[in-house]
C-alpha cells in the first residue's frame, strides 16, 4: 500500500511555536498592558466627552422647552408634555433605533478604511428614514383620536395634537440630523457634534422668547425644529466641506452605488435595532402609565417624573459612553484587529462600571435638595428623597448594561441586545414590578424595585453574551461585511 511522505518535524521547532490560543491571549494581555488601556482611556475620553456635551445640550433643551410650556399654562404644559411623550413613543424612539443600524457599517468600514460602504449607507439611512415618517406622521395628525380613545381628556388631547402638528417639520430634519451624526461619530469626529449642538442650545433661548410672545404653544414647538435645523445645516455644511477636502467625486465615493445586497445587509441590522431601541423607551413610559395606576397616584406620578429628571441627566453619559464604545469596537474590528477590539470593549464596560457607580453616589447625595427644586409639596419631596435611593441601585446596573449594548452594537450582533430587553424588561421587570406594586401592595417602591430586577437580568444576559464573543471570528465577520465594496466585482462580495 502506498504511504505518502512526511516529513520529519523537528520537534524544538514545534514546541517553539505557540498554540493559537496562547498567541490570542498574549496580544490580548500584551505585557504593556497598563500601557494600552490608559491609551484606550485616552482615545475613548476624546470621543465620549465630546458626545456627553451633545447630550446633555439635547437634556437641557427639553427642560427649556417645558419651563415655556409651563409659563403658557396649565392646559398648554399637560397637553404638550402629553405630545411629547406620544412623539418619543411613536415616532423618535423609531428614527434613532432605525439609525442605530449605521453604527455597525460606517463604524467597521471606516475601521476597514471602505469609504464608499462609508458613503452609501448615509444616503440608504437617510432615505430609510424619510420612508418611516410617513407612518409616524399619520399617526401624529390622528393622536387625538387615538388619546381620547384610550380615556385622555379631550382638551389635552387637542393640545397634544396642536403641538405634534407644528412638530412635523422634525420628523423630516430629524432624519436628517441623526444620520449625519452618526456618520461622524463613526469615524471619532465628534468635536463637530458638541460645537453646533451647543449653537443650537444658545440660540433656542431667544428664538423661545420670540415665538412663544408671538405664537404661544405653536411657537415653542416651533422653536424645537428650528434649532435642530440650526444644527442639522451646520453638520451637513461640515460633511461637504470634510468630503470636498478629500478630492473625491461624488460619484466615484459611492454615494449612488446601493444594490439590492446592499439593502439587505442594512435591513438586517435595522429591524434588531430598532426593536432594541424601542423596547427599552417603551418599558419606561410604560412604567410612568402603571405609576398613574397607584392608589395615590397624583403624588406618584410627580415622584417619579422628578427622580426620572435626574435619569435622564445620567443617561446622558450612558449614551455616550455606549455609543463610543460601539465606534471603538466597530472599528478594530474592521481593521482587523481583535485584541485591540476586545482591549476596547474592556475598557468601556470599565468605564460603565465605575460610571455607573459615582452616577449613584451623586444621585444618593442629591436626592436631599432634588426634588425641592420642582416642588414645594412635602409629600412629593419625600417621595423623592426616598426614591432616589432605589433609582441609585438602578443606575449602578444601568450603566453597563447600556454600555453592553454599545458593544455587541459595535460587533454588528444587535439582536443580543434585543434578545436581551425583551427577556430583561418583557418578561421579568414588567410582571416583576404589577406583583410587587399591586399584589404585594408596595407601590412606587415595587414598580423600582421589579425594574431593577429585571435590568439585573438584562445585564447578566448580555454579560454571557459579551463574554462568549470570539473576538477573531467576529473580525473575519467585519472583513466580510466592511470590506464588500473593496472587491472588483460585487458578486463575488460574501454577506455577512
Amino acid at each position: 500500500m502506498f504511504v505518502p511522505f512526511q516529513s520529519e518535524e523537528n520537534p524544538i521547532d514545534k514546541a517553539s511555536q505557540p498554540s493559537p490560543i496562547s498567541s490570542l491571549t498574549t496580544r490580548i494581555w500584551p505585557p504593556n498592558f497598563m500601557q494600552i488601556i490608559l491609551l484606550e482611556i485616552k482615545t475613548q475620553q476624546g470621543i465620549a466627552l465630546p458626545l456627553l456635551a451633545m447630550n446633555l445640550t439635547s437634556f437641557s433643551k427639553t427642560a427649556i422647552t417645558t419651563a415655556f410650556l409651563g409659563r403658557l399654562g396649565e392646559l398648554q404644559l399637560a397637553g404638550g408634555t402629553l405630545g411629547f411623550t406620544f412623539a418619543n413613543v411613536t415616532g423618535f424612539s423609531v428614527l434613532n433605533g432605525l439609525c442605530a443600524a449605521m453604527e455597525p457599517l460606517c463604524g467597521q468600514a471606516y475601521g476597514a478604511k471602505n469609504f464608499r460602504l462609508l458613503h452609501k449607507t448615509l444616503l440608504m439611512v437617510t432615505f430609510l428614514l424619510l420612508l418611516a415618517t410617513l407612518p409616524i406622521s399619520f399617526l401624529w395628525l390622528n393622536v387625538d383620536k387615538i388619546l381620547i380613545y384610550f380615556g385622555q381628556q379631550e382638551d389635552i388631547s387637542r393640545v397634544a395634537k396642536n403641538y405634534l402638528f407644528y412638530l412635523l417639520p422634525d420628523l423630516i430634519i430629524t432624519c436628517l440630523l441623526c444620520p449625519l451624526k452618526v456618520y461622524l461619530s463613526s469615524q471619532s469626529v465628534t468635536i463637530p457634534i458638541m460645537f453646533s449642538s451647543a449653537l443650537g442650545l444658545a440660540f433656542h433661548i431667544p428664538i423661545n422668547i420670540l415665538l412663544a410672545k408671538a405664537k404661544g404653544l405653536e411657537g415653542v414647538t416651533m422653536a424645537i425644529w428650528i434649532t435642530d435645523l440650526m444644527v442639522m445645516i451646520l453638520l451637513a455644511s461640515y460633511v461637504l466641506m470634510m468630503e470636498n477636502r478629500k478630492g473625491v467625486k461624488w460619484r466615484e465615493g459611492g454615494w449612488l452605488d446601493q444594490g439590492v445586497d446592499d439593502w439587505l445587509r442594512l435591513l438586517k441590522l435595522c429591524a434588531p435595532c430598532c426593536l432594541t431601541t424601542c423596547l427599552e423607551w417603551w418599558c419606561w413610559e410604560i412604567l410612568i402609565l402603571l405609576t398613574g395606576r397607584l392608589p395615590n397616584a397624583k403624588q406618584a406620578v410627580g415622584v417619579i417624573a422628578i427622580a426620572l429628571n435626574f435619569d435622564y441627566l445620567l443617561f446622558s453619559v450612558m449614551v455616550s459612553l455606549a455609543t463610543c464604545a460601539s465606534t471603538r469596537v466597530s472599528n478594530e474590528l474592521g481593521a482587523n484587529q481583535a485584541a485591540r477590539a476586545y482591549q476596547s470593549a474592556f475598557v468601556s464596560l470599565g468605564a460603565g462600571t465605575i460610571s455607573g457607580c459615582v452616577g449613584a453616589l451623586v444621585m444618593v447625595g442629591a436626592r436631599g435638595a432634588w426634588g425641592s427644586l420642582f416642588s414645594h409639596d412635602q409629600g412629593i419631596i419625600k417621595g423623592v428623597k426616598k426614591m432616589m435611593l432605589l433609582m441609585a441601585l438602578i443606575e449602578i446596573v444601568n450603566f453597563p448594561l447600556v454600555v453592553c449594548g454599545g458593544i455587541v452594537r459595535g460587533t454588528a450582533r444587535p439582536w443580543l441586545g434585543m434578545y436581551a430587553n425583551l427577556g430583561g424588561f418583557y418578561f421579568v421587570a414588567l410582571p416583576t414590578a404589577v406583583l410587587l406594586a399591586f399584589k404585594a401592595a408596595l407601590g412606587l417602591g415595587g414598580l423600582l424595585i421589579g425594574f431593577l430586577i429585571g435590568l439585573a437580568a438584562c445585564l447578566i444576559l448580555l454579560l454571557v453574551f459579551v463574554a462568549r464573543i470570539d473576538w477573531e471570528v467576529e473580525a473575519d465577520k467585519a472583513q466580510k461585511l466592511a470590506s464588500c465594496d473593496l472587491q472588483k466585482d460585487d458578486k463575488q462580495c460574501v454577506n455577512h
